[in-house]
This record gives structure tokens, sequence and C-alpha cells, in this order.
């Protein structure tokens, strides 16, 4: 069986990072391991809180009938990540760097069929299966050495390998609060990145859900329907009552949403489809702004129960070099907000 866990080395790092004289980049405080030692040792060894690995694909999208484009965000968000200045409010040392997941073979498998038709979305359906088992593997191998997993996708189709990993690890279903235009609540008709929280539902491995910022021009009537049968586990706050009702404000929710959830380990799911005008899988020109992200993500992280931070769905276009750029900040700048005091 492959392995699929490209580790990186310092020479890798070297190749990312800009030094300027007089200067501290991120990268090069952040922890890396050696070379030839076995990974459950050394996450068990490690000081680190928090080991950050990334997800580039898009098959989970694609078997959901999405647009490509999310394998790009992780390479342009850890070029940002590492080149951000390393100081006493943002200490690289807090994360080990551990690399990828590589399923560039599986991509190109994919790719190599006709994209239209029920045999190329049955195909991608078989390999985000694949993946799941990979994510799995590797959240759970993190959660049970005693750290923090911070990941980058990638489809939302990993939600489900990371509530997986972290409830085989804990030994117990965990919560989430997705920040989200879309519940990814869909039926169970194979894997793919619309239903990775129904199936994770459904098995067991997830308690209670708090979708943050959902959509209703997109969200259907049988998905309301749904949401309303688990009420007691599954709760949720439109964008539109967010940002648009006088009655209630964005501080009371996102206070509502933590008190739901914060009983037992959590995680912090962030879709870029919520993000206004943030190329990603289903870009969309109305959400919340970068900075009301930035503001739920460090609320929500000071909880001494919250267990992970995902962030999926960005989608930058790799010709549009501005895009990289702007994408590869934004994301950057939500880890670091995850990992500061």
């Amino acid at each position: 069986m492959r392995n699929h866990l490209s580790l990186y080395a310092l020479r890798d790092l070297e190749k990312i990072i800009s030094r300027r004289k007089g200067e501290t980049r991120f990268g090069e405080k952040i922890r890396l391991l050696n070379e030839g030692q076995e990974l459950e040792e050394q996450l068990q060894a490690s000081k680190a809180k928090y080991v950050l690995f990334g997800i580039p694909e898009d098959i989970g999208i694609v078997a959901n009938h999405g647009r490509k484009g999310a394998r790009h965000a992780w390479h342009t968000a850890l070029q940002q990540l590492l080149n951000t200045q390393h100081h006493p409010n943002n200490k690289g040392k807090k994360i080990l760097l551990l690399g990828h997941l590589d399923f560039s073979k599986e991509m190109e498998e994919l790719d190599a069929l006709i994209s239209s038709g029920d045999v190329y979305i049955e195909k991608a359906r078989q390999l985000t299966a694949r993946i799941d088992a990979e994510v799995t593997d590797l959240v759970r191998k993190i959660v049970a050495a005693g750290k923090k997993p911070i990941v980058i996708g990638g489809g939302h189709n990993n939600g489900y390998g990371i509530i997986k990993g972290c409830a085989l690890a804990l030994g117990k279903p965990v919560n989430s609060i997705n920040i989200d235009a879309h519940t990814d609540f869909r039926a169970t008709e194979g894997r793919h990145s619309g239903n990775g929280f129904s199936y994770a539902f459904r098995e067991g491995l997830l308690d209670r859900y708090y979708v943050f910022g959902l959509h209703e021009n997109y969200t259907s009537k049988s998905i309301f329907k749904k949401l309303e049968e688990y009420n007691d586990r599954i709760r949720f706050s439109t964008l539109d009552e967010l940002l648009l009702s006088a009655d209630t404000t964005l501080d009371y929710h996102t206070e509502q949403a933590l008190q739901f959830v914060k009983r037992s380990p959590y995680g912090i799911e962030v879709d870029c489809d919520a993000i206004a005008n943030v190329p990603s899988s289903a870009m969309t020109p109305t959400g919340f702004s970068p900075e009301q992200v930035r503001r739920l993500i460090n609320y929500w992280k000071n909880n001494k129960n919250v267990q992970y931070l995902h962030i999926c769905e960005a989608a930058p276009d790799p010709e549009n070099d501005r895009e990289l750029r702007m994408t590869g900040k934004l994301l950057s700048y939500f880890i670091t907000d995850f990992i500061r005091k």
C-alpha cells in the first residue's frame, strides 16, 4: 500500500523561506520531524502543541459535482505562513509541521476519465473513501499523542476523516462548529464533500453539530426539515439572521454556538465558501468578512475543549499570482489566530 504522507525536511523549507537580515521568519522556528524515525514516537515526544498538515486535493468536491481548484490552497498557505514574522504572539515552535497527504496519483487517475457522467462521479466517490481512510489514520495518531491538528484542504469531505480520527483517538464522539454556507449534511449516497457531517453523524462519530452562517438561498427544504428533526443535536444560524436581522447580534450567536458544543471536545471548521469574494469551490459575493471569521476563530479557540482547526474549499487560480498570495495570506492568518494566546 502506498504511503500517502509526504514528510517535509529542512531542505524543503529552505526553498520557501525568504530570509531577511534582522528578522526571524515563522518558518525558521517551526518544528519538523527527524527523518527515519517512527511518526508516532516523534508525535509523542514533540513539545509542539499543534500539528499542521495539508490535503491538496479536490476529488471530494468533484464527487459532489463541484468545481476543481482546492488542490492549490495548501502550498500557497504554507508559503505565506512560513514567511510571517516570528515573535512572542506568533511563535513558530508551537507547531510541528508534518507535510501533506499526497493524492496526486488519485487525481491523475480521475482526471484521465471523461469529466461527466455517472462513471466519473462514482469513481470520484470511491477515491474520496480512500482519502477518508488516510485522513482518519493520520488524525487519530496526532490526537492520540495529545496534539491538536491544524488541517488545510482540500475539500470539505475531509471533515469526516478528521472527526473520525479524533473520535477514535478519544474513544468518544466529538462536536463541531462549522462556518459554512452549506450544511454538508446531504444524503449518505457515497462519499463526497457535501455529506461528511451526515456520515459522521450517522456513524456515531459526531455528537453535536452547529452550522454557522448557513445561506438560506442555497439550502433546500428537505435539509431544513432534517436539521429540525435532530434539533437536540444539530443547531444552526443563517447568514441572513446573523448579518441582516436587527433582533440578534453576531456576538450573541457566536456565544450560543460555543455553549452548544463546548462540553465535549470540538473542532472549528472554516469552509471558505462562507467568506465573501474568496476564491472557493462555491464562491459567493455575500458572506462573512475575513475579519469576522478571524474573530470567530479567536473566540472559539480559547476553550480548553477545542480539538482541531480545519480550513477547506479555498480554490485559488494557480495562474493568478495575486489570487494565490491573497488566498495564502488569508489562510495563514486563520492558522496564526488559532495558535495565538
